[in-house]
């Protein structure tokens, strides 16, 4: 566990430092896709700031209803204070931090485009952070697995000695993965908003998942609390992208079978009518 890092003089929190510096990657890598796209405009940095925003509300806010019985739950201020600081939380307050943002300016060109692969670049950083800090995940006999030492909160398997899931490590993977499937997908897919919700369907199914791995306490039929919150949302993504499929949305990256590929530059038809080169 890495607490504090060093730069000279200067003490830094780790986490602090980790999250701070995906924000500062998750800002560049937007400014460069919005500039490529064109879209480099006040209307999509006002988006950026509703994200910065209602990101920080939802991540400090998300242990608020963490209970169905709400005389569990800590009270508003002390949420803030003290909150779980989750990534599925921030993630929701950032998307509705957007829509509150494009909705006071009047802004109806979707930009979840613009903001897919930062995120996952962010995220991959970030998680680093919580790698260093925060215990890795449930015990593992995999050649992979790492050891903690007892002094970090709420982790039994540090206590005890046991090898654990680099749980945050493999979503750090995962988010890098999908980072470069990201800027290799994005001039396959024109539809306006396609990428984005491909990138949350993504995630959503990795981060579901991924908490069997985790370290988090499960609440009702050995689900966790995340995932929990993620089936309505997997549901509702599963359909949505159903429907997009359906619609040819995502042609380029997966054809439909029996459907014949548009011919290459260079290609001409034979006689026969087959391809020729």
């Amino acid at each position: 566990m890495l607490e504090e890092l060093r730069f000279g003089g200067v003490t830094v929190p780790t986490h602090a430092f980790f999250v701070g510096l995906g924000v500062v990657l998750a800002s560049v890598v937007f400014v460069l896709e919005a500039r490529r796209r064109g879209a480099l405009r006040e209307e999509s940095l006002v988006a950026v700031t509703g994200a910065l925003v209602g990101g920080a509300i939802g991540m400090r806010l998300s242990g608020w209803a963490e209970h169905l019985d709400f005389a569990l739950n800590p009270g508003l201020v002390e949420a803030w204070m003290f909150g779980a600081r989750s990534i599925l939380g921030g993630l929701t307050g950032a998307y509705v931090g957007v829509l509150v943002a494009k909705r006071l300016i009047g802004y109806r060109e979707r930009t979840g485009d613009l903001f897919a692969p930062a995120v996952a670049l962010g995220m991959a950083v970030g998680r680093v952070g919580c790698f260093l800090t925060e215990a890795p995940g449930r015990p593992t006999s995999l050649p992979w697995g790492v050891h903690a030492p007892a002094t970090v909160p709420e982790c039994p398997g540090c206590v005890t000695g046991q090898a654990m899931h680099p749980s945050y490590l493999y979503e750090t993977v995962f988010q890098l993965a999908a980072f470069g499937a990201l800027l290799w997908a994005r001039s396959r897919v024109d539809r306006p908003g396609e990428l984005f919700t491909l990138y949350l369907g993504a995630y959503a199914a990795f981060r579901f998942l991924v908490e069997f791995t985790r370290a988090n306490e499960t609440v009702w039929l050995d689900l966790t609390r995340p995932q929990w919150f993620l089936v309505p949302g997997l549901a509702l993504l599963a359909v949505r992208l159903g429907i997009g499929y359906r619609k040819g949305f995502y042609d380029r990256l997966l054809p439909r079978r029996g459907e014949r590929r548009p011919l290459s530059l260079g290609a001409r038809l034979s006689p026969a009518g087959e391809e020729e080169r």
